[in-house]
C-alpha cells in the first residue's frame, strides 16, 4: 500500500507520517529531507541555490542517503548524517530554490519511486499525491494556519537543539514565503490532489491527526478486501 502525505511546511506531514509508519510497520520516506539535503550539497559547494547543472553534478558526487536508525530516519550526505543541519534556517529559507529545479525534481522523483516500488510506504512531501505517487491509495493534504506552523517550527528547534535567532513572527512570514513559492512553482507545484483528504491540523493534537489518518486507510482496508470478494 502506498499513503500520501502532502501539505505545506510544518503542517505535521512527518510527524505524523513517522507513527503511522511505526504503528503499521511501514516504511516511512522524508521527501521534504531529500530536497533538504540537496540544499545542503549546493550550499557545502559554494554553488549558487540556482545552479542545476553544478547541484546535480554535486549530488551525484556526494550521495543522498536515506537510513532508519534506533527508530529513527537519518539523512546522510557524503557518508556524514546531516538531519539535524538540513532543518538549521538557513537550509529552510533555500530549500524552496532548489526543490523548484525542474532536473533536481525528476532525480529526485526517481529515487522515491522506486522506494516507494519495494514495499508498503508512507510518504510525505508536497506533491507526492499529485506527481510522485498519484496512484497512492490513501491521500492525505494537511493544512494549518501559518501562525500554528510558526509556533510548532519555533518548538522544533528548541527540541532539536538548534540555535535560531527568529522570533514566532519572522518564523511566520518565512514560512509565509515558502507557502507562496511551493504552490506557484512551474514544476510539481503545492497542490491538493482532486481524490485527497483535506485535514486541518491548526487545533487537533498530534494523535488526534494519527487517528483521522489511519481511520483512511483502514477505510481503504475494507474497500481493497471487499472489491476482491
Amino acid at each position: 500500500m502506498q499513503v500520501a502525505v502532502d501539505g505545506p511546511a510544518s503542517a505535521g506531514k512527518s510527524t505524523v507520517a513517522k507513527i503511522i509508519a511505526s504503528k503499521l510497520s511501514f516504511v516511512y520516506i522524508d521527501t521534504g529531507a531529500m530536497y533538504r539535503a540537496c540544499t545542503v550539497i549546493a550550499r557545502n559547494h559554494n554553488l549558487d541555490y540556482g545552479d542545476e547543472a553544478g547541484i546535480l553534478n554535486a549530488i551525484d558526487e556526494d550521495g543522498i542517503e536515506l537510513k532508519s536508525e534506533n527508530g529513527e530516519q537519518k539523512v546522510y550526505v557524503a557518508g556524514k548524517d546531516v538531519s539535524k543541519e538540513i532543518r538549521t534556517p538557513e537550509i529552510s529559507a533555500n530549500v524552496s530554490e532548489v526543490s523548484a529545479l525542474p532536473k533536481v525534481r525528476e532525480k529526485m522523483v526517481s529515487l522515491q519511486r522506486e522506494m516507494a516500488g519495494k514495499t508498503n510506504v508512507i510518504m510525505d512531501g508536497r506533491d507526492i499525491g499529485t506527481t510522485v505517487l498519484p496512484n497512492a491509495e490513501v491521500k492525505i493534504f494537511l493544512v494549518a494556519s501559518a501562525r500554528s506552523r510558526a509556533e510548532r517550527r519555533l518548538l522544533d528547534f528548541k527540541e532539536r537543539g538548534i540555535k535560531s535567532d527568529q522570533t514566532v513572527d519572522e518564523i511566520e512570514k518565512d514560512i509565509a514565503a515558502r507557502d507562496y513559492k511551493d504552490s506557484h512553482r512551474k514544476i510539481s507545484p503545492l497542490k491538493k490532489a482532486d481524490d485527497a483528504i483535506e485535514i486541518d491540523t491548526t487545533n487537533m493534537s498530534i494523535d488526534e491527526v494519527v487517528e483521522a489518518i489511519l481511520a483512511q486507510i483502514e477505510k481503504n482496508k475494507k474497500i481493497r478486501k471487499n472489491s476482491t470478494k
